[in-house]
């Protein structure tokens, strides 16, 4: 069933290259959809079979005990950096800025993913986006404890950048809030730890194995 779906592959050709743009973003099927010119449920289906073949993943959100009207849809990212470089589109009109941010996010991702599956911290990994769009790129939730992660490229941090992890934090009053940022200064602001990324992947095995707040 999957092989037939594919089988007209210059829509899904296009699929794949639209769903780039969509690389760290909530997803809107139908909008997708209607950029691919094709129906809602084959667009479904398409996402079905990228992540069967674990060529991607979509992150639901984390709504456990929720205080918030919170959205539903998840966020989708392709497994690796350099496949979602390659699938998007560079050219006169897609300037490579725009993605970056979304790189940054899917190489956070992928150590994420390793270092929970090799060490079985046993966390599951989500999103969280409130109906009026306040949000926090990823969550941790398990044995271990609860973790908000915020990835941003800039190399200096302004006072909203730590909004959405504060309204998390207000919900949840027991997480470890953490921002990884484009600078080179280590800082603790108000509950929220702040590493240079390149420092914070080294030691994000570190930070997921420190044992919950009492």
């Amino acid at each position: 069933m999957q092989e037939g779906l594919t089988r007209n592959l210059s829509v899904f050709s296009r699929f794949l290259e639209t769903a780039s743009f969509s690389q760290g973003e909530v997803l809107n099927y139908t909008e997708i959809a209607r950029e691919v010119a094709t129906n809602r449920k084959t667009i479904s289906n398409y996402f079905d079979i990228i992540e069967d073949l674990l060529l991607g993943s979509r992150l639901p959100v984390f709504t456990k005990r929720a205080k918030r009207d919170m959205t539903t849809h998840p966020k989708f990212f392709f497994f690796d950096t350099g496949v979602f470089n390659i699938i998007r589109p560079k050219g006169l009109f897609d300037s490579p800025e725009e993605a970056y941010g979304p790189a940054l996010e899917t190489l956070f991702l992928q150590e994420l993913n390793a270092i929970n599956d090799y060490f079985e911290l046993g966390y599951t990994v989500y999103s969280w986006r409130t109906r009026d769009k306040t949000e926090v790129d990823f969550i941790t939730y398990g044995d271990q404890g609860l973790h908000a992660f915020e990835i941003k490229r800039k190399r200096k941090l302004s006072s909203k950048d730590f909004r959405g992890l504060k309204a998390f934090s207000k919900d949840y009053p027991m997480p470890k809030l953490h921002i990884f940022y484009g600078g080179s200064r280590r800082s603790y602001h108000n509950d929220i730890n702040i590493y240079p990324f390149s420092d914070g992947i080294k030691s994000l095995n570190k930070i997921l194995e420190s044992s919950p707040p009492k």
